[in-house]
């Protein structure tokens, strides 16, 4: 009786667990979905799959952020610290869903590009066999990546909070006037900032909406976090690095709404009497590396950073 009572607790505990999350909207991530879980199942491993849409946060659509979900419910049932690793099947914008819901566990990461860029991804489908037979056998790094956490607050309430792999973009909403921030930093002074909006950004992020703004690139291993006007009305006002142990607190010094986004999939509006408070997570998302990471190397072969120029003819053959 005992025994048999025993068995299924220690299935639990000895059978390695994996997880798949997959973007739903791409047939190609579904399809290899179901066909990785079969051959992990067949390995002998007990494999948990998710769409990614669960760590979408999706837009509030009143005057007043809604659906409060704290950082650490997102994650999918039966994905916590047992799970070994996650597979993510899908485009930079799943991996981004992924790192919000599994980084509270602590559950690393082998992202698989099934989308365009891929800036986040380390493998692609065609390579996925070879490459799941090495994560499988423990042969792989991991690469932690600084989040932050986002909160928007009345006073001392929490209204609305994200966790942010990428960056937080507290903007104007289309048709209205240049905005004023008050920004304090860490026990510094505060500063006043007007513009179109500003980014606070990651050092993962600052190839992101950051890069397109005009920010620095700064490598991921860097522990600092940057903020940055968008279109500001200053030539004063330009991209400050500052160390990532400094909270920041936002201050809306306009009379009008704004909208916050953060990672590009979930936002909400900021009256004039919040305030958006960033900090760095105390969760890091982690991603599985074959090899050791090469960022410059992913700089140039996604973005074309560093390339050699094509040197001119010293002389030209006339005909």
């Amino acid at each position: 009786m005992l025994l048999g009572y025993l068995n299924p607790i220690l299935t639990r505990l000895l059978v390695p667990k994996v997880g798949i999350i997959y973007n739903d909207s791409k047939p190609t991530a579904c399809r290899a979905a179901t066909e990785i879980k079969d051959k992990l199942i067949g390995r002998g491993l007990k494999v948990c799959t998710a769409p990614g849409t669960g760590g979408i946060l999706g837009y509030a659509t009143g005057p007043n952020p809604l659906h409060r979900i704290p950082m650490d419910k997102l994650a999918p049932p039966d994905f916590d610290q047992e799970m070994m690793f996650a597979i993510v099947l899908g485009g930079d914008g799943t991996v981004l869903s992924a790192s919000r819901q599994l980084a509270p566990h602590g559950i690393p990461l082998l992202a698989v590009n099934t989308g365009h860029m891929g800036f986040l991804t380390e493998t692609y489908l065609n390579q996925l066999p070879s490459v799941l037979e090495q994560v499988i056998d423990g042969n792989y790094i991991v690469e932690n990546r600084t989040m932050i956490a986002v909160e928007v607050c009345q006073s001392e309430q929490v209204l609305w909070e994200a966790l942010c792999l990428n960056e937080m973009v507290l903007h104007r909403e289309p048709m209205t006037c240049m905005c004023h921030f008050e920004i304090k930093i860490g026990r510094h002074a505060p500063v006043d900032i007007a513009a179109d909006g500003v980014i606070i950004s990651t050092p993962t992020g600052s190839t992101a909406y950051c890069l397109s703004a005009g920010g620095a690139v700064v490598t991921p291993g860097v522990e600092v976090l940057q903020l940055l006007p968008i279109c500001p009305h200053s030539l004063a006002s330009r991209a400050l690095i500052y160390g990532e142990t400094e909270p920041v607190i936002i201050y809306p010094a306009s009379p009008n709404q704004l909208v916050m986004v953060v990672d590009g999939n979930g936002g909400c509006y900021v009256l004039p009497e919040y305030q958006v408070k960033v900090k760095r997570s105390p969760y890091r998302a982690k991603f599985i590396r074959l090899q050791p990471p090469e960022f410059f190397q992913v700089l140039r072969e996604k973005l074309g950073w560093g390339l050699p120029h094509i040197a001119k003819p010293t002389s030209v053959e006339l005909p």
